[in-house]
């Protein structure tokens, strides 16, 4: 808690130096310089409050001073992103400024000693840092073989970084960058490394080349692969196996936690950072001293109720979620139903005993999923993209008309609860349905929505059954004019929701209100066409992706025409891009002070010189500009387990593994390895889902492959073929005690069989 009042004290020491020495600072390694300093610092300190206390205080003064001059890209970017957001406060008068002295140090990346004068030629680029670390710790750097998840704000910062730094500019060094995105204009505000003639090129490829322009030395391979267990046969064992470190620039949390799972697999530190606005996180993971990233999970986020998304939304979050919902089950459930159906070789009996054995309310999901087939695959199938306008039209009257006009039917304006008070009141938005008009303009979001609608619909319809769309407006305003539209009837009986208890109660009595669910299926089966009647016909289902335009235009028209039948403000494509996709947009300051204390972790875990860290000399931060406030803490330790082996005791990790590196022996060898070497005996083992050995296994099939190498019996059991680049199969045992009996929890083995 000194550390702050140490160097408030040496910085008016390094002030009083220069106006001794003409302005000049000291140079690195002068130990005249630097106990002149120290001298100074001395003579400030007030012997009341006494700073300077121990040798702790004068080795950060005399650090202070030796590396004075020194100016590295990390402090920079941490410093710099603290002092634009000041300013940036100033000029808005928005947030709250800092109002004092602010103090950033990362003592624990210097050496115990100051570096040699010798060391720094004034000729390098790197002279700043090989001032504060030297030149082997430099060479370490320039060495580093790092892998880049993601070019976006965080990773084009990273790599500006990296690139000043020298990481991956040796001979041995190399920087791995992959990004499946392209370019686009609002990137441009907070990815400094594109420019206006890089829009619609990847990501990875134009954040590469820019970074070679600032490091020409700079090592690096650009990719466009997602990193997944699909993109296994690239980024697999041979990859990771020659790794140094991985470092994730990621917009979600499955895509870290796939990366964490890999970084743990392989034993790699991984540095983890992200943005939220002026909010700010950094993680730092080192193998077995800290947690892995996946070791802790946030909460669930909390889920917008079912009714209020049916029938009473109040906010353009509710719209546009719902529009995201609508999306999902017309252009990719349904098609995936139809898929389904047609791709069963067995006919239709063989997919109704399919269908039955879906969880839940297996009879209720048998009727849907039937009924979602027959609509898409005989009733509305269109025959040409005057079909899909039609459908798209009547659509519209159905979601926007006739829905809401069900709905008022149910609780008329005029309605009252039981206690007296009206039931549209508070967030219960009383609705008004629309009329179609082509011409309609929303000044809010400055868009056609009813044509925009039909527009998207008809085209997202078009491509789900391989017909060619079109957008030419003569078109649309010539066959939307011959479509004849039904007139509105309400239905008796309908039952709708007014709250998420009625709508959980209505859900589990779905099932017992359908009079005869498998006569039901028996009928609608016989409506449809055989599988073997449409051989080679399938449909596209079609993901949502934010930033597809067409997929954006329909969820944003379909979006504000539901916030108009509700009286909800509505947006343009470009902020319902960022609310469906769930996106703050960066903040250039946040970013780079956060690249910023990243980067300084990195120094750390390449290597101190002539020290040895523990763990309380790893930070991770939480930081939030706009209060502000920032915490550096130390990692949390990675929790034990604790078993016996060979009578002793074992305390393992997430990080540990049984490492068996003796070729690919077969599955004899292996049992006979762990009861000679662990004294233990394997009841159950298992590779992913496929049990390759068990007690209650058929013994002929068991012996058969008792004598197989271990990757035959793998690939034979799973029925998969191993990958050429696969150095490594996993395999997870249940064994118990020789002496004892006593089962053993172990962790996963590690086999290398090439």
């Amino acid at each position: 808690f000194t550390r702050p009042a140490t160097l408030h004290l040496a910085f008016k020491a390094l002030q009083k130096y220069r106006d001794g020495h003409a302005g000049e600072l000291p140079s690195p390694g002068d130990t005249a310089a630097t106990l002149e300093l120290l001298s100074l610092s001395k003579s400030l300190d007030s012997s009341e409050n006494s700073v300077i206390t121990s040798s702790a205080e004068e080795r950060l003064i005399l650090h202070l001073a030796s590396g004075s001059r020194s100016v590295v890209s990390p402090m920079c970017a941490a410093l710099g992103g603290i002092v634009g957001q000041e300013i940036l406060k100033a000029c808005s008068g928005k947030f709250m400024p800092i109002d004092g002295f602010f103090y950033l140090d990362a003592d624990e990346c210097l050496p115990e000693n100051i570096i040699s004068p010798a060391e720094t030629t004034g000729k390098s680029r790197y002279d700043s840092q090989i001032a504060l670390f030297g030149a082997k710790m430099q060479q370490q750097l320039l060495d580093q073989s790092y892998f880049l998840v993601g070019a976006g704000a965080i990773g084009c910062e990273m790599l500006k970084n990296w690139a000043l730094m020298g990481i991956g500019c040796g001979t041995s060094g190399k920087i791995h960058i992959t990004d499946m995105d392209t370019i686009e204009k609002s990137n441009l505000s907070r990815q400094f490394l594109f420019r206006n003639n890089d829009i619609g090129k990847f990501k990875s490829a134009c954040a590469a080349e820019a970074s070679q322009a600032m490091n020409p030395n700079m090592n690096i391979t650009a990719y466009q692969e997602k990193v997944a267990q699909s993109s296994e046969n690239v980024f697999g064992d041979s990859f990771f196996s020659n790794l140094t470190g991985v470092c994730t620039a990621l917009d979600n949390v499955d895509a870290r936690l796939y990366v964490d799972s890999r970084c743990v697999f392989y034993r790699l530190p991984m540095l983890e950072s992200g943005t939220l606005g002026t909010k700010g996180n950094t993680q730092v993971v080192i193998p077995h001293l800290t947690e892995n990233y996946g070791a802790t999970r946030d909460p669930p986020e909390k889920s917008i109720p079912v009714c209020t998304l049916k029938n009473f939304p109040h906010q353009i979050e509710h719209t546009l979620q719902w529009a995201r919902d609508y999306f999902e089950g017309a252009f990719k459930q349904s098609c995936e139903d139809v898929n389904g159906y047609l791709g069963t070789s067995g006919g239709k009996s063989e997919y109704l005993e399919k269908l039955s054995s879906m969880g839940g309310h297996a009879s209720t999901n048998k009727v849907d999923t039937l009924l979602s087939i027959r609509k898409t695959l005989v009733v509305e199938r269109p025959r040409g993209f005057d079909d899909c306008v039609t459908w798209a039209r009547l659509m519209f009257e159905d979601l926007f008309s006739s829905q809401i006009r069900q709905l008022l039917f149910n609780f008329p304006e005029d309605q009252l609860t039981s206690t007296g008070t009206k039931f549209w009141s508070g967030s219960k938005r009383c609705p008004i349905p629309l009329s179609f008009d082509m011409a309609s303009m929303c000044d809010d979001a400055e868009m056609k929505n009813h044509y925009d609608f039909i527009v998207a619909a008809s085209n997202l319809r078009a491509q789900m059954f391989g017909i060619k769309g079109h957008t030419d407006e003569a078109y649309f305003c010539e066959k939307l004019s011959n479509i004849i539209v039904p007139d509105f009837t309400p239905k008796d009986g309908v039952k709708i929701a007014a709250n998420e208890a009625e709508a959980k109660q209505e859900s589990n009595n779905s099932n017992s209100m359908m009079s005869d669910p498998e006569e039901e299926c028996e009928k609608l089966m016989t409506e449809l066409p055989t599988p073997s009647s449409l051989a080679g016909f399938r449909l596209t289902p079609i993901d949502f992706d934010k930033d597809i335009d067409d997929h954006m235009l329909f969820v944003t028209a379909c979006s504000n025409l539901r916030a108009l039948n509700y009286g909800i403000p509505t947006e343009d494509t470009h902020r319902s891009r960022a609310i469906a996709g769930k996106i703050i947009p960066a903040i250039a300051t946040t970013t780079a002070l956060v690249t910023g204390l990243v980067c300084l972790e990195l120094y750390k875990v390449v290597g101190t010189p002539a020290k040895t860290l523990t763990i309380d000399a790893y930070k991770s931060g939480f930081v939030n500009l706009s209060v502000p406030f920032m915490t550096l803490s130390e990692p949390s330790v990675p929790a034990k387990t604790a078993c016996v082996v060979k009578g002793k005791e074992w305390k393992w990790t997430a990080w540990d593994s049984i490492d068996l590196d003796r070729g690919d022996i077969t599955l004899r060898q292996f049992m006979s390895y762990f009861e000679t070497e662990y004294q233990l005996d394997i009841s159950m083992l298992s590779y992913g889902v496929s049990i390759l050995y068990s007690f209650f296994s058929n013994k002929k099939a068991l012996e058969k492959r008792m004598d197989m190498p271990m990757s035959e019996v793998a690939a034979t059991v799973s029925k998969k073929e191993l990958p050429a680049n696969q150095l490594f199969l996993i395999f997870e045992i249940i064994a118990n005690d020789l002496e004892t009996d006593d089962e053993v929890e172990l962790p996963y083995i590690k086999f290398k069989f090439r």
